[in-house]
């Protein structure tokens, strides 16, 4: 879909595609139908109309709207020939969007690893490697020099 005019043609293909869903599809086995995409061929001939199904939990539900997208393919498709008025109608294809399920997973396998590091970081006992305070403090008063031992000591230390 590099053209605009192919762009053009599949944003339209899919506006068609939802209002015909929406309003003029009555089978009962179409839940709540979401078009996600559609891609049409360079020469727009073929347009691949991805979907996905709200509240669609068993595959069952998704066979059953599957099967109503493809009984009701040739009316939708007349109607995109209609609205779209070019001289040839693309022949459709109804794919299921696997996206939300793939998003769904990644979501849970990132919130499973965010638990685990949680728990390693709840676990580890947080250790300095060297001193406590690294930083360098200014110097205390320290020795004093004591001519009779020739040394230096703390005034403390006498006791």
């Amino acid at each position: 879909m590099s053209s605009p005019r192919v762009r053009r043609i599949a944003d339209r293909i899919k506006v068609v595609v939802a209002q015909m869903l929406e309003r003029r599809i009555k089978d009962p086995r179409i839940g709540f139908v979401t078009i996600t995409d559609v891609r049409v061929t360079g020469d727009s001939q073929n347009a691949t109309i991805f979907y996905t199904v709200l509240g669609a939990d068993s595959e069952a539900e998704l066979a059953g709207t599957a099967a109503a997208l493809e009984s009701a393919k040739g009316l939708i498709r007349s109607e995109v020939a209609k609205q779209l008025g070019t001289r040839t109608a693309p022949t459709l294809e109804f794919i299921h969007d696997a996206l939300p399920e793939t998003a769904r997973h990644l979501d849970d396998v990132l919130a499973r690893a965010k638990a685990q590091d949680d728990a390693v970081a709840a676990a580890r006992v947080e250790s300095y490697a060297g001193e406590p305070d690294p930083y360098k403090k200014p110097r205390e008063a320290e020795d004093e020099w004591d001519p009779s031992t020739g040394s230096g000591h703390r005034e403390d230390d006498e006791e």
